[in-house]
Parts: structure tokens; sequence; C-alpha cells
């Protein structure tokens, strides 16, 4: 039986995907992601499997998401389950589909958060000063 292994990131979120064989079950957290209980990340994280349209109906996968909030996951879940695709099937047209949709199905968002700094409230935000 064949099995691929994947893994998706989105600031400080990390998605392992887990395909296999199988009828098109997709599972995020052991919860099928036809009933994911948000509507927005739900529909996110099937972006994927609608592009890939009938081979996503081939293959089982089971999506484990830790850490970050709940976009970051769905954003993450999203990429593990596109990576998952490609390298299951070994096609160059659905990479290439992927690609051209939106690059962050299959590429890392490697953006980060600017630490706050000295003399303000935040990343930006400055106390005034007085020049009098």
């Amino acid at each position: 039986m064949k099995v691929v292994i994947t893994s998706g990131k989105r600031k400080t979120a990390i998605a392992r995907a887990v395909a296999r064989e199988g009828v098109g079950r997709v599972r995020v957290n052991k919860i099928p992601i036809e009933i994911f209980p948000m509507e927005w990340p739900r529909k996110i994280m099937l972006e994927p499997l609608k592009i890939a349209g009938d081979l996503a109906k081939r293959v089982d996968i089971e999506v484990k998401v830790s850490g970050g909030g709940l976009m970051g996951q769905a954003e993450a879940a999203r990429t593990a389950i596109a990576r998952a695709l490609i390298e299951f099937f070994r096609d160059d047209e659905l990479k290439k589909t992927f690609l051209e949709y939106d690059r962050t199905l299959l590429v890392n968002d490697v953006r980060r958060k600017i630490p706050k700094l000295q003399g303000g409230r935040g990343a930006r935000k400055r106390r005034q000063t007085s020049y009098r």
C-alpha cells in the first residue's frame, strides 16, 4: 500500500498530512472535513481537493494540525493536502494547475510578525516626543 507523508506551515501552525489509497475521505484532527465546524477555514482547506477533481476521490488524507490560530492552521492544512496530492500521484499537470491558481498551495508562506521594540507599545507604534 502506497503511503505519502507531507507537511505545511503558516505562521506558527504546522500541519502533517498522510495520504493513502482510498475513497476520498479527508480528516482534519480526526474530524471529517465536510463537517468541520467553521465555514471559512473549511472552504480554504477544500480548495486543493476541488482543483484536483476526480484524483482526490482516489486517496484518503489524514491531517494533523497544531500551533497557531484558526486561519493559520487552515492554510497550513491546505498546503499539506496539496503537497500530498502532488506527491501521491506524481502529476506535473496537477502541480502546474496548483501553481497557476495560488503559489501558497505548494510553497509555505514565510511571513512572520515583527517583534515589539523598545520605546513603544508594539512593532511600529512609538511614544510621541516633544522638542520644546
